[in-house]
Formats: structure tokens, C-alpha cells, sequence
């Protein structure tokens, strides 16, 4: 940590002068003090409690003890102080007790309580000391200056030390929460992923859920999500077509599924994402991979809603192979083949919306905009064509497959 060049400790310490038999007095009873003040940060900060008998109690113990005899060093420098000269091992000692604390899982709020109360019991601990050995009252006041200027410089360095641990193992966190992503897009083994969650500090969740959304929205959608939803970078496989200019990210959703998915669909509203299925967390990959393709294939609604992918499962199984879905349409739309290209798609059309509407005239019309007689005249163009092939339902069902699929199917390459 940085060093002060002119501690107010250090210059207060230049104006004030202990004779030997006051320091002397004062260092005798050190351990005492240090054991009260100990016993008073237990007692009164909740989050100590209990800490006497254990490694917490030992840490604390030896920090007081550091900083009461720190100060006894600094107050006895008298006018051989230089005011230039940082409190040294003492302030580094209250650096490194921030960061223990900090690892500890203790609060900000905690450590500059037992600071408060440290300072409270040591100053009465001191004076009481101080005034048996004949310390002059005006000295008195000096001394007490010396000793809070000493505490407040002291609990800045621990709070220095506290935030820097909280932010450098944050950083160490985030890195080992993206290299789990990155072994759950891998598809890595059991173990893997297990020790890697571990790593992470990550609990693994019952499921998993893929959100692709462009990387400028990643925080704000992560800001209304929990805590442990994992972000992997913005180098994603898998994307046809993806915009070097608006790279995607993935998040990695846990227990999105049931009304967890209601909320992450409207939490994800007006961000342009696409939300995959919820996996078995280990099996988050797949959730990717339709995710992926599902971004490939649809558009965001105009409402601004998310691309649900549960919403594109037809589209998903009818493009899963594409050549097979041209062959089948060149198989079963061989006898429209002769008919000039309008012709063809008018009577396309006209066939599948006839199918699905097991052929209710009146409902095919109103779909096409077209009067009903169109339609007559249109299927009985169809029957001609066909024959009796349409009574087949194995027939049937490859026309609404051929039918169905993306207008480009035919198209190879």
C-alpha cells in the first residue's frame, strides 16, 4: 500500500514529550490493555462475538497489542520524530488486518465498530495508566489527540485494506465464474464443472438458462438478474450472420424455468435478446445451441418482447437440415412443377392454408383475402394435380412439412 509522507500522527508525535517513566508505566501494563480492549470488541460488535477462543480472537489480539505498541513507539519519539516518516510496520499491520477481515467475510461496518470500541477502551485503558504514572493534565490533552489521530489513521489503512481485497477477490471471482461458462459451453465432464464451480465460489443451481442479447445490454439485463447468473465472452461460436459491430454476449440464467422464465422474459423486454430453454446446469450447452440457432432465424417481435425460443420450435425442427427439407419439397411439389413460378406459389399457398383449415372454404379465403370461389377454383386446379394422393396422410403431412418451411428451402448452398 502507498505510503503518507506527513502522518498527522507523526507530527502530532513531534510535539509531544513522555518522560521514560510514563512510557515505561504505560508498556508494563500493554498486555492488560490489550486484553480489555480485546474482551470489549468481542463483547460489543456482533459480528466478534465469540471470536476469543478462535483464530479470530488470536488476529485480534495481535493487532491490538501492534497498535497499542506502535503508538507507546510513536509517543515516545518525542522531538527525534520525523514528521515525514510513515507509521511503517504498524499502518502495514492494520493494512493487511482489513484484508484478513475482509477474507473473513466480516463487514466495513464491523471493523471500524471494533475500531470505535478499540479506541473507547485503549484511551481509558491509557489514560487511567498515564495519569497513575503523573502525566500532566495539559500533556493529558496532547496525548489523547496523538492517541485518536493514531486510531483514525490506522482504521484508514484497515478500511484501505478491506476494499482492496474485496475488489481484487472479486475480480479473481469473475474470472473463475467466466472460465466455468467457458467449460459449460465446452460441454466439459462432471468433475470439470464441479471443481470449476468450486473454484468459482458458485453454488450450481438445479438449472441453467442461455440469453443471447448484445453486449451494450449485458449489464443493465445482469443489474435485474441474481448474482450467481454467469456472463461468458463476447467470442461466441455457433452465430451466423453475427455482427462484428454489435458482438453478442451470453448470459447463463439459474433456475429460470416456471415462472422463473416469466420473469426473465420480462426482465429481458426491449433488449433484443433470445432466450434458450432451461437445462440441467451441467447440460447448459444445449440451451446455447437453440439459442444460437433461434437467433439465426427469428426476428424481435415489434412489441420488444424477447425471442422465446419455446416459440420457434417448428421453425427449429423444420430448418434442422435444410437439404433434406429441399429435397422433400422438390418430392412433393413435383406435380405444381410445370406451372410458371406465380401459378405455383398461388397454388402453394392456397394448399397449405387448405390443409390446415381441413378445408373450411370460408376460413381459407379469409386467410388468402380472396373470395371463396377462388379457392374452388384454386383446390379443384390442386385436385387435378394430385389426384387422390391427397387423401393419403402420409402424403398430407410431407405437403404441410414442404409447405411450411422457409421460402429459400428449396435453395441449395
Amino acid at each position: 500500500m502507498a505510503k503518507d509522507t506527513a502522518s498527522a500522527t507523526a507530527l502530532g508525535a513531534a510535539d509531544l514529550q513522555l518522560d521514560d517513566a510514563v512510557l515505561r508505566a504505560l508498556r508494563e501494563r500493554l498486555p492488560a490493555i490489550a486484553t480489555t480492549t480485546v474482551a470489549a470488541v468481542v463483547d460489543e460488535v456482533p459480528d466478534y462475538r465469540g471470536a476469543l477462543g478462535g483464530t479470530a480472537g488470536a488476529t485480534i489480539q495481535r493487532a491490538v497489542q501492534m497498535a497499542i505498541a506502535g503508538f507507546l513507539k510513536l509517543a515516545g519519539g518525542g522531538r527525534d520524530v520525523d514528521p515525514s516518516t510513515p507509521l511503517g510496520p504498524t499502518r502495514e499491520g492494520a493494512y493487511a488486518l482489513g484484508r484478513g477481515e475482509a477474507r473473513g467475510g466480516r463487514s466495513m461496518d464491523s471493523l471500524l465498530a471494533a475500531y470505535r470500541v478499540g479506541a473507547r477502551v485503549s484511551w481509558r485503558q491509557l489514560a487511567l495508566a498515564a495519569a497513575d504514572a503523573g502525566l500532566p493534565a495539559t500533556t493529558m490533552a496532547k496525548f489523547a489527540e496523538l492517541l485518536f489521530a493514531y486510531i483514525d489513521e490506522l482504521s484508514a489503512a484497515s478500511v484501505a485494506g478491506h476494499t482492496d481485497e474485496l475488489t481484487t477477490s472479486g475480480r479473481v471471482r469473475d474470472r473463475y465464474r467466466e472460465r466455468l461458462g467457458q467449460h459449460l459451453l465446452a460441454g466439459a465432464g462432471t468433475d470439470v464443472l464441479t471443481a470449476a464451480a468450486a473454484r468459482a465460489e458458485w453454488s450450481p443451481p438445479a438449472s441453467l438458462t442461455a440469453v443471447l442479447l448484445p453486449a451494450a445490454e449485458a449489464r443493465r439485463a445482469l443489474a435485474s438478474l441474481g448474482a450467481d447468473t454467469l456472463q461468458v465472452g463476447e467470442d461466441l461460436e455457433g452465430i451466423a450472420d453475427a455482427d462484428p459491430d454489435h458482438p453478442l454476449t451470453l448470459l447463463l440464467v439459474p433456475d429460470a424455468d416456471g415462472p422463473g422464465r416469466v420473469h426473465l422474459l420480462r426482465v429481458l423486454t426491449g433488449r433484443h435478446a433470445v432466450v434458450g430453454p432451461a437445462r440441467p446446469w451441467a447440460l447448459a450447452r444445449s440451451s446455447y445451441d437453440r439459442a444460437a440457432r433461434t437467433a439465426t432465424l427469428a426476428r424481435p417481435p415489434r412489441s420488444g418482447a424477447a425471442v422465446d425460443t419455446e416459440r420457434h420450435l417448428a421453425d427449429l425442427v423444420l430448418t434442422a437440415d435444410p437439404e433434406a427439407l429441399a429435397d422433400l419439397r422438390d418430392r412433393v411439389l413435383a406435380p405444381l412443377a410445370d406451372l410458371p413460378p406465380a401459378t405455383q406459389d398461388r397454388l402453394a399457398e392456397t394448399l397449405l392454408s387448405w390443409l390446415l383449415h381441413q378445408g373450411r372454404r370460408d376460413a381459407v379465403a379469409a386467410e388468402l383475402h380472396v373470395h371463396a370461389q377462388t379457392v374452388r377454383y384454386r383446390m379443384g386446379q390442386v385436385r387435378e394435380l394430385y389426384g387422390d394422393r391427397l387423401t393419403d396422410p402420409a402424403v398430407v403431412r410431407e405437403l404441410v412439412i414442404a409447405l411450411s418451411g422457409p421460402s429459400g428451402a428449396s435453395s441449395r448452398g
